[in-house]
């Protein structure tokens, strides 16, 4: 309980004259600040900065950290993000010397060993994928589909086809894949989900035609549901001369069992933050390679990673390259992080991988069934989704509810998302969580919804045992304030 005492900002525990360095005299040189900086990097007025001891310092920092929560303190359901343990054995390779402190205007001949495992990533990601070559550029999914997107536009242009200018979207997919769409100056359509939460053949049929540039898909979609009918969604599109684009947000449910390539997709990207466990979020930066078919290649960000007689060198001479997508080439760490984990889990691994990840989300979604709305009630993969329709009913939200889970400690899975069932909340245990966990957390969403029946108002005036209490969070992303002083709020 002593972690949840309110605990003052830096600036408040500021006292004058109070310093947290211990570097002794450093004007021992005689010289003025002026003798050294030249006169436009010098402040006119000392920086505003809090005076506190070091003690202090250390104290306040290491105890804002106490608060953080991460897959390394607890459970992470978040649907559609893979949440999922990083191995402590791919921090330690990232952070070989001969790794952590190359430089990427290193020479090639100097940095051999890196470009060799970046080379064989590559390779390894393209066995998984079904894909004829694979680029590591792309920094995050996000910017992976729009790469794919520009990919399929110059393949489009370089067969005379520039009239090519819309891109099916399925209403349940990931908000990124009409923005990127967007993005990358197409214009997104909308394609309608069955009642089996599957995509609607008829209407995408209805929409392809001539004008249609790729369809973007993700499988298992969104809902956790594998698409049946994926060959001939691809026969379709193919037919209509478009592409298929594959969104690899949802790899963690196919890992040795199917392949995008094989499923008929042209292009595919993969989040290497979430199923090839690099840290996510605020623990590092993402990396969301993208894989092409044989046809596709010409037109692949350069530099081109090759392997060549004299060792591995970069191809630049690429005329029909989208060009460059990111400075140098991919954020390495977090390739070489998931190298290790491709290394380490072999096929075998990575097949099980996805066996376990989907028996979890079965097991916990049959734990809940009986208490909440199941929109699709079939075998699920690595994920699937719930409603708090019944629970709305009582006046108590599914907000509320992810709310009142923080009081049990855990963090909420992901609400409100896919848009299309209401009141929905979307849960992806992963692999990694073992069967315990999963009960202890059925448990608390179980007491919850009892919760919801015999004392709502517990639920809608959550959470209570937190440092803050319950937060406007709408407000602060409209309206945030951002530095201490700072009073210009409505």
């Amino acid at each position: 309980m002593i972690q949840n005492k309110e605990q003052p900002l830096i600036f408040e525990r500021s006292r004058p004259g109070r310093v947290g360095h211990g570097l002794g005299d450093i004007d021992h040189t005689n010289e003025k600040v002026e003798d050294i900086l030249p006169a436009d990097y010098i402040r006119e007025e000392e920086p505003e900065l809090p005076e506190v001891s070091e003690l202090q310092l250390i104290r306040h920092y290491t105890s804002l950290s106490t608060r953080n929560y991460g897959v390394d303190s607890g459970f992470y359901p978040l649907g559609s993000c893979t949440m999922k343990y990083n191995p402590k054995m791919n921090e330690d390779v990232a952070r070989m010397p001969g790794f952590a402190h190359v430089h990427p205007y290193q020479p090639e001949e100097q940095v051999q060993g890196a470009l060799e495992v970046m080379y064989h990533l590559q390779q390894s990601l393209a066995e998984i994928t079904g894909m004829d070559e694979v680029t590591l550029q792309p920094a995050a999914g996000a910017q992976g589909e729009w790469t794919g997107l520009m990919m399929i536009r110059a393949f489009h242009e370089a067969n005379g086809e520039k009239g090519r200018d819309k891109v099916i979207v399925p209403d349940s997919a990931h908000g990124t894949n009409p923005a990127s769409a967007a993005v990358a100056g197409f214009t997104p359509v909308t394609v309608k989900t069955d009642e089996r939460g599957l995509v609607d053949l008829d209407h995408l049929r209805e929409l392809a035609g001539s004008d249609t540039a790729a369809l973007m898909l993700t499988n298992p979609n969104t809902l956790g549901l594998f698409e049946e009918d994926i060959v001939e969604m691809a026969a379709i599109i193919h037919e209509a001369g478009g592409r298929l684009y594959y969104d690899g947000a949802n790899s963690n449910a196919i890992l040795g069992i199917s392949r995008p390539g094989d499923m008929g997709f042209d292009v595919v990207h993969l989040n290497l933050h979430k199923t090839f466990t690099g840290p996510h979020g605020g623990g590092g930066p993402g990396s969301g390679p993208v894989g092409v078919k044989k046809e596709l290649i010409p037109f692949l960000p350069k530099p081109v990673l090759q392997k060549t007689e004299k060792g591995f060198t970069w191809d630049s001479e690429r005329p029909q390259s989208i060009g460059r997508v990111k400075p140098y080439y991919g954020n390495f760490g977090i390739n070489l992080r998931a190298y290790t984990y491709i290394r380490t889990m072999g096929a075998e691994g990575l097949r099980k991988v996805s066996e376990y990840a989907v028996l979890n989300a079965n097991y916990l979604m049959r734990r809940l069934e009986p208490y909440f709305d199941l929109p699709y009630n079939r075998h699920c993969k690595h994920e699937f989704v719930l409603s708090g329709k019944r629970q709305k009913k009582l006046g108590v939200k599914t907000l509320d509810m992810a709310k009142r889970l923080l009081d049990y400690g855990y963090h909420p899975p992901t609400i409100y998302f896919p848009i299309n069932i209401e009141e929905c909340m979307m849960m992806e245990p992963t692999e990694t969580e073992t069967k315990e966990t999963l009960d202890e957390f059925a448990d608390a969403m179980i007491q919850i919804a009892q919760e919801v029946e015999e004392n709502p108002e517990i639920v809608q005036e959550a959470p209570h045992h937190t440092v803050v209490k319950r937060l406007d969070e709408a407000l602060a992303a409209r309206k945030p304030v951002l530095k201490y002083g700072d009073s210009n709020q409505d």
